[in-house]
C-alpha cells in the first residue's frame, strides 16, 4: 500500500511517517518546511533503514499534487499539513482560514481526479464545543470554537463530510488529537519549537534545558483538584500507531468515521511538572501567570470507540513521555 502524507516532516508527521515504515508500507511525503527542518527527512530514513519519495513543496499547488498523483498509484491520504498554533491563529486568522482551508480542498480535488478513495485526517480536540460533559466521546457536541484554529479544523471535517457523502465508495477518518506529547525513543526526531512554546512539554523541557527561566503556569483557581488545568496527554508514538490502525479501518469501511486519539484520563499542569522532575531529576522552576482567555479548567478523551473499532488504546505513560522528551531535548540543547 502508498500512503501520501502531507506535513510528513513535522513533529506528528515525522512519527506518523515512521510508524507506516516500520509496518511496511510505502509512503510519499511532501512538507514545505514551514514548521519542521529538512534534516528530519534524514533521521526518518535512518530510524527505518530505508528511504522514501520526498517532495518540498506547498499542499496548495495544484500542479505539483498532480504530478505525484500521476506518478504513484496513491492508495490512501494522511493529511497532517497545516498551520497549529492557537495563539497565532488569533492574531492571524486570515492565514489560518486560507492556509488550511485551502489545502485541504486542493488535495481532495486531487484525490477526486486521480480516484483516491481513502483519506485520514489530523483534526483535533479544539472542534468540541466548551460546554460539553467530560469525557468527550465522538458524539459530544462540536462548533463554539474558541479560536480560528479550532475552526479550521472544524471547517475541514464539515467540507471532508460532505465530500464523502457527495463520493461514492469513498472512506474518510477523522482523528481528534487530544495533547501530543514525547518523542522517538531513540532521541533522533521530537518536538522543537523556535519560539516560546505554546505546548506544556515542550515548555518544561526548554525551561530544564535553561532555555527558558521559568515554566508560567496559566492560573491556579481552576475548579480542579489542585487549581490547574487538567488534560489528556497521549505519548506521540501512540498517536502515530493510532493512523496505522486507522490505515485498517478504512479497507473495511466507508463514509465517514471519527475517533479520539487520547488516553482518556487526565493530568493537571502541577502533576505534569511533579512527573517530569521525578522521570529527568531536573527541578522545573515555576511562576503562576493570570488565565490564559479561552483555556477550559478541564479536557479528557473516551477513547472507547477507538479501542473497540480500531483495537488500538494508548500504551505508553507520562512518565515515558517525559523521559523521552529530555533525551530529546538534550540532544539538541
Amino acid at each position: 500500500m502508498t500512503i501520501f502524507v502531507t506535513g510528513g516532516a513535522g513533529y506528528i508527521g515525522s512519527h506518523v511517517v515512521i510508524e507506516l515504515l516500520e509496518q511496511g508500507h510505502n509512503v510519499v511525503v511532501a512538507d514545505n518546511f514551514s514548521n519542521s527542518k529538512r534534516g528530519v527527512i534524514e533521521r526518518i530514513c535512518r530510524l527505518a533503514g530505508r528511504e522514501f519519495p520526498f517532495y518540498e513543496m506547498d499542499i496548495r499547488d495544484a500542479d505539483g499534487l498532480g504530478r505525484i498523483f500521476s506518478e504513484y498509484r496513491i492508495d490512501s491520504i494522511i493529511h497532517l499539513a497545516g498551520l497549529k498554533a492557537v495563539g497565532e491563529s488569533v492574531s492571524k486568522p486570515l492565514e489560518y482560514y486560507a492556509n488550511n482551508l485551502e489545502s485541504t480542498m486542493v488535495l481532495i480535488d486531487a484525490m477526486k481526479t486521480h480516484n483516491v478513495k481513502k483519506f485520514i485526517f489530523s483534526s483535533s480536540a479544539t472542534v468540541y464545543s466548551a460546554d460539553n460533559e467530560m469525557p468527550l466521546t465522538e458524539e459530544s457536541r462540536t462548533g463554539g470554537c474558541t479560536n480560528p484554529y479550532g475552526w479550521t479544523k472544524f471547517m475541514c471535517e464539515q467540507i471532508l463530510c460532505d465530500y464523502a457523502n457527495a463520493a461514492n465508495g469513498c472512506a474518510v477518518v477523522l482523528l481528534r488529537y487530544f495533547n501530543p506529547i514525547g518523542a522517538h525513543p531513540s532521541g533522533l526526531i521530537g518536538e522543537d519549537p523556535q519560539d516560546i512554546p505554546n505546548n506544556l512539554m515542550p515548555y518544561i523541557a526548554q525551561t530544564a534545558a535553561g532555555r527558558l527561566p521559568f515554566l508560567s503556569v496559566f492560573g491556579d483557581d481552576y475548579d480542579t483538584p489542585d487549581g490547574t488545568c487538567v488534560r489528556d496527554y497521549i505519548h506521540v508514538s501512540d498517536l502515530a500507531a493510532g493512523h496505522v490502525a486507522a490505515i485498517k479501518h478504512l479497507d473495511s469501511n466507508s463514509g465517514v468515521s471519527v475517533f479520539n486519539l487520547g488516553t482518556g484520563k487526565g493530568v493537571s499542569v502541577l502533576e505534569f511538572v511533579a512527573a517530569f522532575e521525578e522521570a529527568t531529576g531536573v527541578s522545573i522552576p515555576k511562576k503562576t501567570a493570570g488565565r490564559r482567555s479561552g483555556d477550559l479548567p478541564l479536557q479528557c478523551a473516551s477513547t472507547e470507540k477507538a479501542k473497540r473499532e480500531l483495537g488500538w488504546e494508548a500504551k505508553r505513560t507520562l512518565y515515558d513521555a517525559c523521559v523521552d522528551t529530555w533525551r530529546w531535548q538534550k540532544g539538541i540543547d
